[in-house]
């Protein structure tokens, strides 16, 4: 099954929105929601049936056991997160370092199995869906990822040749760990300072895991001189550009009424968006849709 994972440098670009709509124009029978750490695409996909959860365990906590502790008062010098206060360990500070646990001298710490997040599947008899949410404080996103897109591939009909994944924003330990394995990324830019700058470091990212790219400019029409610069930097890494959304308020109502944009194809953005499809389907997938 090939994988094409939509990314963004930056929040805010509309990588969700353009991945729903790419979602529904293929009619991808697998797709999946990356950015555990705030995952809304299941509010624009539609008819899910109720998902099945599993509790996701990332790092360890410390825990100290009271009766055995004898408050010499070491772990709570030695942490440097001050996790540790009045011989009690504070679960949001606590980043499972495991120093407290080696420098006890009457080993009253332990590291114990902590509930960092959950895992939603959703599975009907067309398609199947990952995705997960990290709770608040909590880390290790990148094993999170890992793990939906592990249930996705996992539980992916037979007859699924094309899985469709929204990844997270920026650069960091979920990109890299949705990025990992994809066969293409779709980067979705926005034509300003900061979104030019983003986009950049997320191609050099897709490079370095020797990943092939393409990249899509949201709303061009706000900043035209930006958009051809966008235009102008990938030309000269040959990277090709997919296709230009303008600037639409129907995007608005889409996403304030749970649809994806792709339910509004005489809409200037949702007219672009199915260019961007046809673009990326005839030149890059034909044949792996499904």
């Amino acid at each position: 099954m090939k994988q094409f994972l939509v990314l963004s440098g930056k929040g805010g670009t509309g990588k969700t929105t353009v991945a729903s709509a790419l979602i529904q124009l293929s009619r991808s029978r697998a797709c999946a929601d990356c950015d555990v750490d705030a995952p809304n695409l299941h509010l624009v996909l539609p008819k899910l049936p109720e998902p099945e959860r599993t509790d996701y365990y990332g790092f360890g906590k410390a825990v100290i056991n009271a009766s055995q502790c004898t408050r010499c008062g070491l772990c709570e010098e030695n942490c440097r997160f001050g996790a540790i206060k009045d011989f009690t360990v504070g679960e949001f500070e606590c980043e499972g370092c495991g120093v407290c646990v080696e420098i006890c001298p009457v080993q009253a710490i332990t590291m114990q199995d902590h509930v960092s997040g959950e895992q939603m599947f959703y599975k009907d008899e067309r398609k199947v869906f990952s995705t997960a949410q990290l709770k608040m404080g909590s880390g290790a996103p990148g094993k999170l990822v890992t793990a939906v897109k592990q249930t996705l591939t996992q539980e992916a009909p037979d007859d699924a040749h094309l899985a469709i994944i929204d990844g997270s924003p920026g650069i960091g330990c979920p990109v890299i760990a949705s990025i990992t394995g994809v066969d293409m990324v779709l980067i979705v830019a926005e034509p300003t300072i900061s979104g030019m700058h983003d986009m950049k470091r997320i191609i050099d990212t897709a490079k370095h895991f020797g990943v092939s790219c393409a990249v899509c400019v949201n709303k061009f029409d706000v900043n035209l001189v930006n958009t051809k610069e966008i235009e102008g930097y990938c030309s000269g890494l040959e990277i090709p550009v997919a296709g230009l959304i303008p600037f639409d308020k129907t995007v608005v109502q889409a996403v304030n009424r749970c649809q994806s944009i792709a339910d509004y194809p005489d809409s200037p953005a949702g007219k672009a968006i199915l260019l961007i499809w046809e673009n990326i389907y005839n030149n890059y997938l034909r044949g792996d849709a499904g």
